[in-house]
């Protein structure tokens, strides 16, 4: 009897073990970058009242705290569309690394500080640092799975910001229960993210070719298809995307989702509170809402797009986005005099239920079939850079929205961004089915 299958079944388990483990540190250490970001959200009450005791009126408090969310997250588009591809040059663990770290010196630098130059500066930094960890999360992951796996990998993974968000929501509204003030918030998260950095930095590896397994395959639909072994330049990484019709549709979706998300992400504990009743215990608490039905939704899409064939993303985009216009129009027309606060904090839910799943698509699965293992570093950094460059409305447009036409017209101009999202959603979906019937040429995905 031969005795070869044995070593070969056992090398199967060990790769097993270790892609496991790899999955593991990749979940919990993006889980707390978040700590890092939801911070700032929850602590946005205590900080506009900190800012009132200096003198400073409530609605030009939150104009300027707006205004300093809003240059973080242009911190950030601009890192991912300039600093992600780096993780295609040196490697996706140390882009993971550096971004972890960066956001716990950042977050412990924003807890030290009392004025807004200084708050201004740890978070535009921890923001600029946190940008190229999701695209070395990526590179990673396509350096230890081959393509077949990397919906059902990158579902997973894209569930840890969701649960990462979640969770710190909830202990931090504990914490301000508990009767802490925002600097407690901001050590808490610093010390959750420098465990998870110090658990990386000893376990994370780059690829599983460093332990003696073979290379992991690529999509071999990718625009790299064939040039594996080419020199690698700016031109001949970013030119196959930018002629791509479908990578620059899923771009302009990019954009108008995280519109969207970014608002709920930052202001959810500033409109319970202010405009729903909720004190800022609470109100930190019931904004885990938005990511917690965010899980439940990663994980649906992810099986209904595998279940839906090769053009089920931008099918389930189309409708998602659809239902997130309806919701917010629901949350504008929303009568909180009337109404009990519950279905407000419900209404949030849904929009998170429709939103998040399928936005989940664009900076992950589609930019590793755009990039494959050659540029999936930069596909995920342009498409989340152009969509953080919408992001940035959410800190300070928004915030004068709400000082000058109230909750509502917040919430109409989001249903009128979901609306027009949810139209490129179908030019994608036509498109990628013209593409998948062979009517069009060979240049896109």
């Amino acid at each position: 009897m031969s005795v070869e299958p044995q070593p070969e079944a056992t090398r199967r388990s060990t790769l097993l073990a270790q892609q496991v483990s790899t999955v593991l540190l990749l979940f919990c250490g993006y889980s707390a970058y978040y700590f890092c970001r939801a911070d700032f959200s929850v602590a946005m009450p205590l900080l506009v009242e900190d800012l009132g005791r200096r003198g400073i009126p409530h609605g030009e408090a939150v104009v300027r705290l707006g205004a300093v969310y809003s240059a973080g997250v242009l911190a950030y588009a601009l890192g991912k569309l300039f600093l992600c591809g780096l993780g295609d040059l040196w490697g996706g663990r140390r882009s993971f690394l550096i971004g972890l770290g960066g956001a716990v010196a950042f977050t412990a630098l924003f807890a030290a500080g009392g004025a807004l130059p200084v708050f201004t500066i740890a978070w535009i930094g921890n923001r600029l640092t946190q940008s190229i960890g999701w695209a070395g999360l990526l590179k990673v992951c396509s350096r230890w799975f081959d393509f077949s796996r990397h919906g059902t990998i990158i579902g997973v993974l894209s569930l840890s910001y969701l649960a990462g968000d979640a969770v710190a929501r909830e202990a931090m509204g504990a914490l301000i229960g508990l009767g802490y003030d925002w600097r407690t918030l901001f050590r808490f998260a610093a010390l959750a993210a420098g465990v998870m950095f110090v658990a990386n930095y000893l376990f994370l590896r780059n690829s599983r070719t460093e332990l003696g397994f073979t290379a992991a395959s690529a999509n071999p639909l990718n625009l790299y298809s064939g040039a594996d072994h080419a020199p690698l330049q700016l031109r001949t990484l970013l030119l196959p995307l930018l002629r791509s019709r479908a990578f620059l549709l899923v771009c302009l979706l990019s954009f108008g989702c995280t519109v969207v998300r970014e608002t709920f992400n930052v202001w959810t504990p500033v409109y319970l509170r202010d405009a729903v009743g909720y004190d800022a215990a609470h109100a930190a608490s019931f904004s885990a809402v938005f990511p917690a039905l965010g899980i439940v939704s990663v994980l649906l899409a992810g099986f209904l797009g595998d279940r839906l064939g090769p053009n089920g993303r931008p099918l389930l985009l189309m409708g998602g986005l659809a239902a997130t216009s309806v919701s917010l129009l629901g949350l504008m027309l929303l009568r909180l005099d009337l109404a009990p606060p519950w279905v407000a904090i419900a209404l949030i839910g849904v929009v998170a239920f429709c939103l998040l799943g399928p936005y989940s698509y664009l900076g992950g699965a589609f930019a590793l079939d755009f990039g494959g293992h050659r540029a999936g570093a930069v596909a995920s950094g342009i498409i989340d850079g152009i969509g953080y460059l919408g992001g940035a409305l959410a800190g300070d447009s928004v915030a004068r929205i709400s000082v000058a036409f109230g909750w509502r017209g917040v919430f109409t101009a989001l249903a009128c961004v979901a609306a027009a999202s949810a139209l490129a959603a179908v030019v994608l979906f036509r498109h990628q089915r013209r593409v998948l019937a062979g009517s069009l040429g060979d240049d896109d995905v």
